[in-house]
């Protein structure tokens, strides 16, 4: 029996798991791995340190979550997407993960980036909240921002264009 796993069957997995006192888990199909070590006092961390490691074909995430709930989200990078016709000097910057899109650090701050910003690598362009952890997506590259294309505090898929940028 073959399984599929999307992303939020994957986020309500690891949320079950992280809440309760399974120490190991490890599950693997065709395309993926999904193993969880969990120790519940780590010298360097501090208490209930729940890691997962997911690998899905050529894309991994990893979340670790503490209980001080210190979060990091790390995406391989992926090879920019093509524009559409007559946008082929922009690159978009699409979604790592599901989520809800946030332009600000909190309700009331200035946005991360407007249009005609010019941003370099690293620097975070946004935030996507998945269960209740806030994922700073960070830039690839050094770019002007041209579109922001996703209004503040909407849902996204995965994939989905948040930004096209003229790359510099």
């Amino acid at each position: 029996m073959a399984m599929k796993l999307d992303h939020e069957d994957l986020n309500r997995l690891i949320e079950k798991i992280s809440t309760s006192d399974i120490q190991e888990f490890l599950l693997e199909g065709e395309d993926f791995k999904l193993e969880i070590k969990r120790n519940l006092f780590d010298q360097n961390q501090g208490f209930n340190n729940l890691v997962s490691n997911t690998s899905f074909d050529r894309q991994t995430i990893t979340n670790q979550k503490s209980i001080n709930d210190n979060v990091s989200l790390v995406s391989e990078p992926e090879a920019p997407q093509v524009a559409p016709p007559g946008r082929s000097e922009l690159t978009e910057i699409t979604a790592p993960m599901v989520g809800t899109f946030y332009r600000a650090a909190a309700p009331g701050e200035e946005p991360f980036v407007e249009i005609g910003n010019n941003i370099k690598v690293g620097q975070t362009i946004c935030i996507l909240e998945a269960m209740k952890l806030m994922n700073e997506i960070e830039s690839e590259f050094n770019a002007e921002i041209v579109e922001i294309l996703v209004e503040n505090g909407t849902p996204v898929e995965f994939g989905q264009v948040l930004m096209r940028v003229k790359q510099s």
